[in-house]
Formats: structure tokens, C-alpha cells, sequence
């Protein structure tokens, strides 16, 4: 049954003070009851942009997130606000509003490093929100991506080449949109009308030379393409005069700037309709559980003056849910068990089928539950645990199969047992009467049903515990003579000797079934291993295709922008009008 959404309103995710963060645990409690999926969409750029209102236009509200009406920064470490998506059902979007970058009152540009830092490793979506136009100092205030590669590791142990290499960023870097705000310029290039997109790729193309200064203006333009292969961008003109700003949260739509209001409506339906459900790598979607156990990771990285690590993080989101994984399926197998089984089972067979089925179907909610299983080391300790149960239950059956057979016999043979005390049986002719009745409440106790698989073992071993009693009466009944006491004798012997070897067999027949479902087991579980590995081998592939298209994209992109500077034709500049 989907997890229901109750949060009227945003609440403070991640608490930024005194150069420290801190995660609120109010807000991991909300998401750790989510378990849909989860479209992850982060807003950040320099504070008093405008950003919260954007936020709240995509929760559907016009209050919410603090936008505040001074210079001042009002958002204060990461705030969080889950919503049903409006246009993915059964999905939940989580939005989430940053403190605004730069803000002289905290001087700090570590911690807004580690902000945005946070916002790409969370996101599935990650919106930078800017004034006016693209121009240097916009793109100088955006050094927070040239310096990705040292605020975040992919792997725990990276290759030398890792840095260089922004493959390995891209496979889990959010898509990109950058939103710029109160953009007053006509969209023209070289006389021509272009798209809010086309102005983006014009204000990324990278200039010639190898200078300092033509270094420090492509690298962020650089890592903005490398890492963001999917770009977006949108335009916002003013949304009211000036004056109006501060009450912007209390103003209907009409109210506003009919264009802003378009432009707005434009920009939440793409992220509505566009945007993913955040993945790790390995096609593992995340829900609410797993943001939680995300957030406290690279929180508590950063706070440890770590590098918050994409591989370190997915290990550990792995050891946990693996282990509850293992535990689900544990919790499976003995709820099937202790519905189906009812000791003591007529036969071991019995036992052991409904086993195979309830290890089966724990087996298959272990592999659906799990991800990362490095080793199968969880299936591995699942396979051990689940073999521990079926020998407590084979003690278990044994017990209760002695315990009905035990009651059995002694409500059986006690008449049997008053009588002999009586003296009844020590007359002449009184050993054959004796074995007659024997006789008699032997098929009558073999006529009771579900004794188990001790109910032979139990019978004579009852029998062989009242030996001494059946040779007192022997010896004591007068009318047989010396030779057919010898006889009786030999007879009760060949008789206890057939049941010893049958009990034997019985044994060996046991023995031979818990070592054979030993040997199925074994093999269903190098069976599930054998499909799960080729799963996993299919997706790490797929992975690498992936990474390899990529790279041959970036890398052919590349070669043409590097054939395009050698033509010997004039440059021609793009500018706005």
C-alpha cells in the first residue's frame, strides 16, 4: 500500500550553523515512512534570486518556502517540502530549497560549497536560479562547479585519471536548468529570434587560447557542459513593480505580469513532465528510506572533513537495506512455515517439502529486496540461516513426534502395565496372553494418527524398557515347556534385532533425505546466485555502454568545436539585443 503524504509545509532538512550541519531528525522520520519513489528537485544560487518562489509554485502553493522581503538570507541550510506529484501517480516530489550562496552575513564559501555540493548529490533535477544574464560575473559566481571534482568523489578508491574524467560524474549528476530571473533583453542572435535553450549553449561556447584569462573563462563553462550533458534553460521577466515584491506571496496571478505568470506555469509543467525519479547507480530507485540514509551519509562525510563518496554511499545504503532484506525474507519463511507446518509431520519428506517452498519464496523476496550484494555475501548469510532453521525445525518435529508418541504409549500400554503389577499375567498360559495383548496395543497404537517420525523408534524403545517384564512371565508360565521358552526367547531377540536394523534403515533413510535437501538447497541458492550475477553483469555492461557513449559524445563533441576553431574563417560573435 503506498505511504501517504501529510506535510502542510516545508520543514528544515539540513540545518546549517556555525560552520556545522546538522540533519533534523523530524524531517528523516517523514521520509523514512515514504516508499514510493522519489523525483528530487534542488534549487540553488545566490541568495535573495527568487528561488523559494519557484519552489512553492511547484508544491502548488504560494506560501511555503521563506522568501523573505529583504536583503537579508532568510533559507538557512536545506529545507524540505514532499508533495504527491502532480503528474506521476504514485510518486512522491521532494523538493528541496537551499540557503542562498554568498550571503556576506555568513562568509563562509565552504559551507556553500558543501550546499551545493549536497544539491547535486541529492537531486534528480538541479535548478540554478540566477538574476539578469549570463555574462562573466555569473559564471564567476558559479566557481561551486569547477570545483565539484574536489568537493565529490565517484568511487572510494578513484583511478588517477578519475579527475579528468567526468564520466563517472555524469552517470549520477542530476539533470541541469538554469532559471534566470528578471532577464530584461530581447532573445536575438545575429538578427534572429532564438530559444532561452540556444541562449544558454551560446553563453557555454568556449573561447580559443590558452592564456590564463581565457582559461579561468572556459573552465566553468567547461565542467557545466561536461558534467551536464541534459541542459534546460528558462527566462522570467519582472513579476511585478518593485514595490509589489515584498507582498509577491500574498498576490493572486492576475495580479502579476501576465508573461512572468506564462513563463512560471511553462517552467513547473517541465519539471512536472521531464524531470526522473532520482537512481543510484545500478538502476536502484530511491524512496524515502533510502534519501534518509543518503542524507545522513554524505552529511556525516562532510562533517568528517571527508569527501562525501557516490560508491561509499551506495555501500552503505546496501549494508542496510541488505540486511533488512535478509531479515524480510527471514521473517517470510517463518511465517510460512508456522502456518503450513504442524508438528510433528508424518514423514521427514513432508517437513523438507514445505521447507523448499517456504526457502524458495524467502530466497526470491531476499533478491527483489536487495541491491549491492558485493560477494552475495547477505544471500550467503541468508542460505546459512535459512539451513539453521530447517535443523531446529527437524529437532523441533523430532521432539514433538516424541512428546505425542511418549503421551501415546503411556496412555496406550498403561492398563497393560496395572495388570502385570496385578500379577494377571504371571499363570500358566499366561505369557501367550501377555503377547496377545502386546500385540493388540501395538496395531492400535500404530492405528493413531500423526505420532511423527519417531513412532517407531519410540515403540520399540518402549518395548525393549519392558524386556525384563516379558521374561519374568516367560519364566514364570508354567505350561511351556524348557524348549519353547528357548524358542520364545530366540524369537523376542530376532524380533528386537529386525526392529533395530529397521530403525537403522530409517535412520540412514533420514540422514540420506536431510543430506539431499542439503544438496537441493545448495543448488537452488547457486541457481539464484548464477541468474542474479548474470543480472548484474547484464547492468554493470549497460552501465558501461552508457559511459562509453558518453565519452565518445563528448569526446566527437569536442573534435568538431576543435575543427570548428581551425577553419579559417572569421569567428563570428553571438550577442543579445
Amino acid at each position: 500500500m503506498a505511504s501517504e503524504i501529510h506535510m502542510p509545509g516545508p520543514v528544515c532538512l539540513i540545518e546549517n550553523t556555525k560552520g556545522q550541519l546538522m540533519v533534523n531528525p523530524e524531517a528523516l522520520k517523514i521520509l523514512s515512512a515514504l516508499t514510493q519513489p522519489m523525483v528530487v528537485v534542488a534549487i540553488v544560487g545566490l541568495y535573495r534570486t527568487g528561488k523559494s518562489y519557484l519552489m512553492n509554485k511547484l508544491a502548488g502553493q504560494k506560501k511555503g518556502f521563506s522568501l523573505g522581503s529583504t536583503v537579508q538570507s532568510h533559507t538557512k541550510g536545506i529545507w524540505m517540502w514532499c508533495v504527491p506529484h502532480p503528474k506521476k501517480p504514485e510518486h512522491t516530489l521532494v523538493l528541496l530549497d537551499t540557503e542562498g550562496l554568498g550571503d556576506v552575513e555568513k562568509g563562509d564559501n565552504q559551507n556553500d560549497s558543501w550546499i551545493f555540493a549536497l544539491a547535486i548529490l541529492l537531486s534528480s533535477i538541479f535548478v540554478y536560479n540566477s538574476m539578469g544574464t549570463i555574462n562573466q560575473q555569473v559564471m564567476d559566481q558559479l566557481h561551486f562547479v569547477t570545483e565539484l571534482t574536489d568537493q565529490i568523489r565517484a568511487k572510494s578508491s578513484p583511478d588517477e585519471n578519475e579527475v579528468e574524467d567526468s564520466a563517472e560524474f555524469v552517470s549520477f549528476f542530476p539533470d541541469f536548468v538554469w532559471t534566470l530571473r528578471d532577464f530584461t533583453l530581447d532573445l536575438e542572435a545575429h538578427g534572429k529570434t532564438i530559444s532561452a535553450d540556444e541562449y544558454l549553449e551560446l553563453s557555454l561556447q568556449l573561447k580559443q587560447g590558452t592564456g590564463q584569462k581565457v582559461k579561468n573563462f572556459n573552465l566553468p563553462r567547461l565542467c557545466i557542459r561536461k558534467f551536464f550533458p541534459k541542459k534546460k534553460c528558462f527566462i522570467f521577466g519582472q513579476p511585478t513593480y518593485r514595490k509589489k515584491l515584498s507582498q509577491l506571496e500574498t498576490l493572486h496571478d492576475n495580479e502579476l505580469d501576465p508573461e512572468f505568470v506564462q513563463q512560471v506555469e511553462v517552467f513547473c509543467s517541465y519539471i512536472f513532465s521531464h524531470s526522473k525519479v532520482k537512481t543510484l547507480s545500478g538502476g536502484i530507485k530511491v524512496n524515502g528510506p533510502r534519501l534518509e540514509n543518503l542524507v545522513l551519509t554524505y552529511v556525516n562525510a562532510l562533517n568528517s572533513g571527508d569527501l562525501p563518496c557516490l560508491e561509499n554511499a551506495v555501500l552503505a545504503l546496501a549494508q542496510i537495506e541488505n540486511s533488512a532484506a535478509v531479515q524480510k525474507a527471514i521473517a517470510h519463511y517463518d511465517q510460512q512455515m508456522g502456518q503450513k507446518v504442524q508438528l510433528p509431520t508424518e514423514t521427514l519428506q513432508e517437513l523438507l517439502v514445505l521447507h523448499r517452498a517456504s526457502e524458495r519464496e524467502a530466497t526470491e523476496i531476499f533478491i527483489r529486496s536487495s541491491f549491492k550484494d558485493v560477494d552475495h555475501l547477505f544471500q550467503k548469510e541468508l542460505a546459512a540461516q535459512l539451513e539453521q532453521r530447517q535443523d531446529d525445525f527437524y529437532k523441533q518435529n523430532l521432539k514433538a513426534s516424541s512428546d505425542r508418541c511418549t503421551a501415546l504409549l503411556q496412555d496406550i500400554f498403561s492398563p497393560l502395565e496395572e495388570e502385570v503389577k496385578e500379577g494377571i499375567y504371571s499363570t500358566p498360559g499366561g505369557y501367550r496372553l501377555f503377547i496377545q495383548k502386546i500385540q493388540h496395543l501395538k496395531k492400535k497404537y500404530l492405528q493413531e494418527p500423526r505420532k511423527g517420525i519417531q513412532a517407531e523408534e519410540m515403540l520399540q524403545t518402549y518395548l525393549r524398557s519392558k524386556e525384563s517384564v516379558t521374561d519374568a512371565i516367560l519364566q514364570t508360565d508354567q505350561i511351556l515347556t524348557a524348549r519353547e521358552k528357548e524358542i520364545e526367547v530366540e524369537h523376542v531377540k530376532a524380533e528386537s534385532a529386525q526392529a533395530a536394523a529397521k530403525m537403522l534403515e530409517e535412520m540412514q533413510k533420514k540422514n540420506e533425505q536431510m543430506m539431499e535437501q542439503k544438496e537441493k538447497s545448495y543448488q537452488e541458492h547457486v541457481r539464484q546466485l548464477t541468474e542474479k550475477m548474470e543480472r548484474d553483469r547484464a547492468q554493470l555492461l549497460e552501465k558501461q555502454e552508457r559511459t562509453l557513449a558518453l565519452k565518445l559524445e563528448q569526446k566527437l563533441q569536442d573534435e568538431i568545436e576543435n575543427l570548428q576553431s581551425n577553419m579559417n574563417k572569421p569567428r563570428k560573435r553571438c550577442t543579445i539585443s
